[in-house]
Parts: structure tokens; C-alpha cells; sequence
């Protein structure tokens, strides 16, 4: 299995919610570009409630969302994993929260891009957060990824504009 090494944290200090997902997939990494995969409905979804083009350049993109107060990162700094299904996630390393919340004291809510995100915050970084870290709301949002397909786009878009509407 190849050891996936993430991508880093997208933020200004004025960050009021959080995006996290598990680890970037293949096409991210390759591109150095969160939510890279042509199918995946990240972008989509941002322009959609920010109101930009999710066809605007990356750093655009990234420019437009942050000054909407939204940072982007992931749970994993590292792990192994075949392809890009967090399914094959093993020995998994995650970032290093703890100074990402005291210089962000802003985050008012976690976003969770998928369950499988959730589930390693609450095992892997949680217990070692300061005490007002880990009391922060949070919700856990429908996965952008294409391996995702159950749910139809505006599903998806109704569950994200109801949680940062309330951020």
C-alpha cells in the first residue's frame, strides 16, 4: 500500500467553520488541489453557496472561500491506502489540531465532509483536544465524493446550505 501524505491546511485566522474531510484521493494529491476529482461536487457545492463558478481557478476558488470565513483541511496528515476509497485507509496519522484551534478561535462549527470523517476526528483527535475544542458543534454533511452517488445533488446541497447557514 503507498502512504498518502495530505495536503495543508487552507485558513485565515478569521476561519468561523470548519471543513474536514478523511485524506485528499489520488487526484487531489496529484494536482495538489483539494476536491480535485472532476466528479466530486465540492467545488460545485461552494460555488453554488458562496456564488462564485467552481470552473474559476483553484487559488481563486480557495481565495473566495476563505474570505467567506470557511477553512479547508483534513484528519489525516498521513496514511496508507490503495486508490482513493477511505475504506482502504490504514495506519492512519492525523494532523495536528491543537494549533490550528488556538489560533483560530473564530471556528464556530465543524463540518464533516462524510461519516468516515467524523468517525477518525472523534477516535483520533478528540480525546487530545483542549476542552473548548472539542465541545465545538459539529455536522456531519453529506460526502462530495463521487463514490457517493446515492444522494442527488441538491440533497446534498440542501444538507451543506443548512449547516453553514447556521455557522
Amino acid at each position: 500500500m503507498d502512504r498518502s501524505v495530505g495536503l495543508p491546511l487552507v485558513a485565515r485566522r478569521d476561519a468561523r467553520l470548519l471543513v474536514l474531510g478523511t485524506l485528499p484521493g489520488v487526484a487531489a494529491l496529484t494536482q495538489r488541489q483539494y476536491y480535485a476529482h472532476r466528479q466530486n461536487s465540492f467545488w460545485k457545492i461552494m460555488g453554488a453557496l458562496i456564488g462564485f463558478s467552481p470552473d474559476l481557478p483553484y487559488e481563486r476558488r480557495l481565495a473566495l472561500v476563505t474570505d467567506r470565513g470557511v477553512a479547508i483541511w483534513n484528519v489525516l496528515a498521513e496514511a496508507e491506502r490503495r486508490g482513493s476509497v477511505d475504506a482502504n485507509i490504514r495506519s492512519p496519522a492525523p494532523n495536528d489540531f491543537a494549533p490550528f484551534f488556538a489560533a483560530h478561535g473564530d471556528v464556530r462549527l465543524i463540518c464533516f465532509n462524510g461519516r468516515e470523517a467524523q468517525t477518525l476526528f472523534k477516535r483520533l483527535v478528540r480525546p487530545a483536544l483542549p476542552e473548548q475544542a472539542a465541545a465545538l458543534p459539529s455536522a456531519v454533511l453529506p460526502s462530495t465524493s463521487p463514490t457517493h452517488a446515492r444522494m442527488r445533488f441538491d440533497e446534498k446541497l440542501a444538507r451543506w446550505r443548512e449547516a453553514f447557514t447556521s455557522a
